[in-house]
């Protein structure tokens, strides 16, 4: 008998180890989700402390087009806030609540996520209050399209069990930072979800807090991330392993006009390196609207460079 029990040790001692990490990260970002209403619109949503000094991080679709909404907290505590900014291309909105708040909730750098590693969703599905489920990230790059139309770049699948009522809580990794935002599930299908990465909501957040809203460069193009091999990394003087492959390009748009096809990979714009498509996504700022830009391009052919002159994104 003793023999028997031995050998099932070591699944008990992983099962707790792993049990251990969930509830660790729980309890370090838990405090700072929150459960948010549009108020006398009905309908409700999740989200998250960021600052002290109330910054909440929600889906755009979540506050829609209210202008305050209601933040409740898990210690029972509920406050008014304003809406400050939202980017329905993202489904990325943000809010002021009222108050100071001790518990905040740190974004990571979701370009270092990989495949398989834990994943844990926050938030109030269907009612039930500050609900945890967990999986794993299931794929990275994947793009979904925002109720607006447009594509949303460098979104993360997960197979975290996500609800109604989930959308703007945060996904989060096993050292207590928060890797994205979820924003949807697919209707029928069983173990897929999917959250916009933090370094897009990141960069969002920067321009909603800047501007009060994000202004982007565009050249017209939807991409991946996909690896670089390393013949075309030395050749696009790069030292990165990962680039952007064009998916599609718009006609008439300013990277068609400039040449650039489908199965292009940039590998650099003006000399810095494009390891991802969230990388594309934050050289488009406002800045390269009508200016030049020189794109290091990758074909069969070989290494060329290209330049495109981004437009103004029509809002």
């Amino acid at each position: 008998m003793a023999l028997a029990a031995a050998k099932f040790e070591p699944d008990d001692t992983l099962l707790d180890a792993y049990s251990t990490t969930v509830a660790d990260a729980v309890d370090r970002i838990g405090p700072a989700v929150c459960r948010i209403e549009r108020v006398g619109q009905g309908g409700h949503g999740s989200g998250f402390v960021i600052a002290p000094d109330g910054l909440v991080v929600t889906n755009f679709h979540v506050v829609g087009d209210a202008r305050t909404v209601r933040v409740s907290m898990p210690d029972g505590a509920s406050r008014e806030g304003r809406v400050l900014g939202r980017d329905p291309d993202t489904d990325i909105a943000l809010v002021r609540a009222d108050g100071s708040f001790a518990d905040v909730a740190p974004l990571a750098d979701s370009k270092r996520l990989r495949r398989g590693q834990i994943a844990i969703a926050i938030g109030n599905p269907l009612g039930f209050e500050w609900t945890v489920t967990s999986g794993v990230v299931s794929a990275l790059g994947r793009s979904m399209r925002a109720s607006t139309g447009r594509l949303i770049d460098d979104v993360i699948q997960t197979d975290a069990a996500l609800n109604p009522g989930n959308s703007g809580g945060p996904l989060v990794s096993s050292a207590g930072e928060v890797i994205g935002v979820n924003t949807a599930m697919i209707h029928g299908a069983q173990g897929i979800a999917f959250a916009v990465a933090s370094n897009t909501a990141n960069f969002v957040i920067s321009e909603i807090i800047r501007f009060g809203r994000v202004r982007r460069a565009f050249i017209g193009v939807s991409a991946d991330t996909a690896s670089l091999p390393r013949r075309a990394a030395l050749l696009s003087q790069v030292s990165t392993s990962t680039a952007v492959r064009l998916r599609s390009v718009e006609k008439d748009g300013p990277a068609a006009k400039a040449g650039l096809k489908e199965g292009d990979i940039i590998a650099a714009i003006d000399g810095r390196p494009v390891t991802g498509v969230d990388d594309l996504v934050r050289m488009l700022d406002a800045e390269r609207i009508g200016r030049e830009t020189l794109c290091t391009v990758v074909r069969r052919t070989g290494v060329s460079q290209v330049t495109v002159t981004p437009v103004a994104r029509a809002s």
